[in-house]
């Protein structure tokens, strides 16, 4: 038993590393435009920088368990983290698309590890209160998202683009020097699924709904904000980096509702209830997003924010409860449909945004969230029967 002064330790690291990793892997967006014109590449290409790590992360948890049957988180931290940070360096010194991309391909491959490691030792830091843990970690990587863009945005701005990945690298190092200190010294538990318990999960129709309407959701969200940059570039080409990241504020909203996602449930009596709402919400407050006001736009991303993260947070509790064994694998199953539906959402919408303009995009993404409105609405009995 290690006392609470180390456990308070070990909480601050795995949140600080939570927060480095989630702010290299989301610090490219803001530059989209900026990039887009550095390597004159389509928007198409500037959003794979972010999608790339989303794709890996929608593929580790199943891939992952077969690389890593066995390690010690602490190693896997130490190894993957020094990788990070050489590679931002390289990101920095890349003058060209190719070179700038094939580092980000090494970055997707070792962000997954990672965060893998880091829920491992959260997960075994405070085992009676794992619902508590899990919510510091949603918590942290919205955070880590959010301060990612924020910082990123200002840095291009004030400094270069090249300073971002310089001061990242920087974060990491400090990242380093704290993962020696972690007292956690056990394996990071990795599961590797068999094809036959991932069938038997899809056939519950409860598990197919929530994975299918995280897919869409997130699809659409990623969508937005992988467009965002762009859109606010066509406004308004004298926007600053500094100013398009402040239209990600709105993120910081995900945190505020994995706190108080308790007490959101309780007032529309059950989960099931609480999504329909959020879907409803996200929906009404997408329809917004055609304005051409920039301050009009920053208002709605915040609401927009509240209807994503108030889904994704009662989903994920939702997911996580549905069954009693299995638990790795249904909530690694819910991060593959999260992230490939953000993989994809952050290239299939940036291709029509391409072709056909904004607008045209976001009535696509209306269409896509009636769809899913329409299905868990009609099939929202599956959950009440639980009580």
């Amino acid at each position: 038993r290690y006392n609470s002064k180390m456990k308070k330790l070990d909480l601050f690291i795995i949140i600080y590393s939570i927060i480095i990793i989630l702010s290299v892997m989301y610090a490219t967006q803001p530059l989209q435009p900026l990039l887009a014109q550095k390597f004159d590449i389509s928007i198409t290409k500037a959003s794979q920088f972010t999608a790339i790590i989303m794709f890996f992360l929608a593929i580790s948890p199943i891939v992952y368990g077969y690389i890593l049957e066995k390690v010690c988180a602490k190693k896997m931290l130490i190894i993957a983290s020094f990788i990070l940070l050489v590679t931002n360096i390289f990101l920095a010194m890349s003058t060209t698309y190719e070179s700038f991309f094939t580092f980000r391909i090494i970055e997707a491959l070792v962000i997954p590890a990672i965060l893998t490691a880091l829920m491992s030792i959260l997960a075994n830091t405070n085992k009676e209160n794992i619902k508590f843990n899990m919510s510091i970690y949603v918590a942290s990587t919205v955070l880590g998202g959010l301060v990612g863009r924020i910082f990123s945005g200002f840095i291009a701005t004030y400094f270069s683009y090249e300073f971002v990945f310089y001061s990242l690298s920087l974060g990491l190092f400090i990242s380093l020097i704290l993962i020696q200190k972690l007292s956690y010294e056990g394996d990071a538990k990795v599961v590797k699924p068999k094809l036959n318990d991932i069938v038997t999960i899809l056939k519950d129709k409860r598990f197919l709904l929530v994975y299918f309407l995280m897919f869409c959701m997130f699809f659409v969200f990623a969508g937005v904000l992988n467009v965002l940059p762009f859109r606010v570039k066509d406004i308004s080409s004298n926007v600053t980096e500094f100013q398009i990241s402040l239209l990600y504020l709105g993120y910081g909203m995900g945190i505020l509702v994995s706190l108080f996602s308790k007490k959101i449930i309780a007032f529309f009596k059950n989960e099931i209830n609480t999504i329909l709402a959020g879907v409803c919400f996200f929906l009404f407050i997408t329809f917004f997003l055609v304005t051409q006001d920039i301050v009009i736009l920053f208002i709605m991303l915040f609401l927009f924010c509240i209807g994503m993260f108030t889904v994704h947070t009662v989903s994920t509790g939702l997911a996580n409860s549905l069954k009693d064994e299995q638990k790795s694998l249904t909530s690694g199953m819910y991060l593959s449909f999260y992230y490939i539906g953000g993989a994809s959402g952050s290239i299939i919408p940036s291709i029509i945004y391409d072709y056909y303009g904004w607008n045209i995009m976001i009535y696509s993404l209306i269409f896509i969230l009636s769809i899913v409105l329409f299905v868990s609405f009609k099939n929202r009995a599956l959950f009440l029967k639980e009580g």
